[in-house]
């Protein structure tokens, strides 16, 4: 085969290789020959290695890279018709083995598809899905605009917003899929449509906030853009010792949050052995530039190991909340009541995963930790403000908190003797907050949860309805259902 001719620059030294590969036989036929890599090209090892867990980096027969909407509606057609398996990458960030990738089958990575505009008519961002969260935010903020995205800058576009998406912005503008105005899907069947609230595809629109990859390939999300500017924040390391004190903190931020929403919290107790063992990170941030807020006035005054918050910026603030490349990374999610008691309860069931896994792992190269995040009762009332979405946080009355839980660990056998201890956390964290009134929230993080774990179970009986009959209109074939096993399914919920 001839070598891969490209403008973009990630591609230029790409070649397709001689070696036969049936399953990019159909890929040939559309005329996609110069987009395909398969193992023995030398840009193959190099795409399956930028994966960010170690866990995704599955082999799959070949890669096609498309450039274009059309070249995915080719690719995604020629795919669909020859009845092949295949996975869709965006940004490559997903933890775990499938998601994002697939072992003999064909890789959709929309890597090249990466571009962000500004169109300072609409005050809109034409984003594309292959774009990382970093490369966004720096091309915005040449025109003095950011948008409500991810919060760590290697983390990819597509599946942090088709997952929901919790931003720095969430309190006062809602998740970042309430900030999405229009979708450019591509069909199983090859058609190119677009998605927005007032248009013919106003069910598909909905559907999409949350809902996954059951539908089709995004390959274009508008968004709402916001005025840039200061950021008051950044991160503290605190001696475990501040809990259980720390557990009542949280419970008032999130109480008091309604107050002073352009303030956030992530508070994650760790166990790193090559760092000294256990910490506390608190990653406080005030995206309105306001110093010093009282809503941080509990967590300012517990002691310190480590302190850089400051007034500073988005990009500098981005790679506070990075985890380390090149592990496998072991999560699961929960969502709970606003409680100082289970907050105080996970983390002394993290603590003994800890022990664990400091036993098993006698080189001490790992890591765990459980992360709070405030998910209070005003973000499902702003997302609905905000014109809706399928999660169903607006259904929970209390304010909750978000959690993830990780071990990472070097290898796929680690991974596999770490899963179920994780799990369990979860399981008696969820057993605990059963033991109070409503202490459970149904809601499932889908960017946080573990494949096993049933996300689209929690948004509801009625979204679940709408997702099944999204489904079937825009995918009658069940395409995304049959061929691309990633992701959560709608079609494993019964009826």
């Amino acid at each position: 085969m001839p070598t891969m001719s490209n403008q973009n620059s990630d591609s230029d030294n790409m070649t397709t290789s001689s070696m036969p590969c049936p399953q990019a036989d159909c890929l040939i036929a559309a005329g996609l020959q110069s987009r395909i890599l398969v193992p023995r090209d030398e840009g193959y090892a190099a795409r399956i290695d930028s994966y960010w867990c170690n866990s995704a980096k599955l082999q799959p027969a070949c890669i096609v890279q498309p450039v274009s909407s059309i070249e995915v509606s080719k690719a995604l057609k020629a795919l669909a018709d020859a009845d092949q398996a295949f996975a869709v990458r965006g940004g490559g960030h997903s933890n775990w083995a499938g998601s994002n990738n697939i072992d003999g089958g064909v890789t959709i990575d929309l890597g090249l598809l990466s571009s962000t505009t500004y169109d300072p008519a609409t005050e809109q961002a034409h984003i594309s899905p292959g774009a990382k969260w970093k490369n966004v935010y720096a091309e915005l903020e040449k025109h003095g605009r950011v948008v409500a995205g991810g919060r760590e800058g290697e983390v990819g576009v597509a599946g942090f917003l088709l997952g929901g998406g919790n931003t720095f912005y969430t309190m006062r503008y809602g998740l970042a899929c309430d900030n999405v105005l229009a979708y450019e899907v591509v069909l199983s069947d090859g058609q190119i449509i677009t998605a927005d609230a007032s248009g013919q595809n106003a069910d598909l629109f909905r559907v999409l906030k949350g809902g996954g990859n059951n539908f089709g390939i995004v390959t274009r999300f508008t968004m709402r853009t916001l005025p840039s500017g200061p950021i008051w924040g950044g991160f503290a390391v605190k001696p475990t010792t501040v809990m259980p004190e720390a557990a009542k903190a949280i419970e008032d931020f999130v109480t008091n949050s309604p107050s002073d929403p352009d303030s956030s919290l992530n508070f994650t107790v760790c166990h790193m052995p090559r760092f000294g063992g256990g910490v506390v990170v608190t990653i406080l941030n005030n995206v309105a530039g306001v110093s010093s807020p009282p809503a941080f006035e509990q967590f300012s005054k517990m002691p310190d190991l480590m302190n850089n918050i400051k007034m500073t910026t988005l990009e500098e603030i981005l790679p506070y909340a990075s985890l380390p490349t090149d592990y496998y990374n072991v999560w699961y999610t929960l969502c709970f009541k606003n409680d100082a008691s289970i907050i105080a309860k996970a983390d002394e069931l993290h603590t003994q995963l800890a022990s664990e896994v400091q036993e098993k792992v006698s080189d001490g190269d790992f890591t765990t930790h459980c992360s709070f995040q405030p998910i209070p009762k005003a973000v499902g009332q702003q997302s609905a403000a905000m014109g809706g979405n399928i999660l169903g946080l607006d259904k929970y009355a209390h304010d909750a908190i978000m959690i993830q839980v990780n071990a990472s660990v070097r290898t796929r056998e680690l991974a596999d003797w770490a899963r179920p201890r994780v799990r369990g956390v979860v399981d008696n964290i969820r057993a605990f907050a059963e033991t109070i009134d409503d202490g459970v929230a149904p809601w499932l993080y889908m960017n946080y949860a573990s494949p096993d774990q049933e996300v689209l179970q929690s948004y509801g009986p009625d979204n679940v309805r709408k997702m099944k009959e999204a489904a079937i209109k825009y995918d009658p074939k069940g395409v995304f259902q049959r061929l691309c096993p990633g992701g959560f399914k709608i079609s494993t919920i019964k009826d």
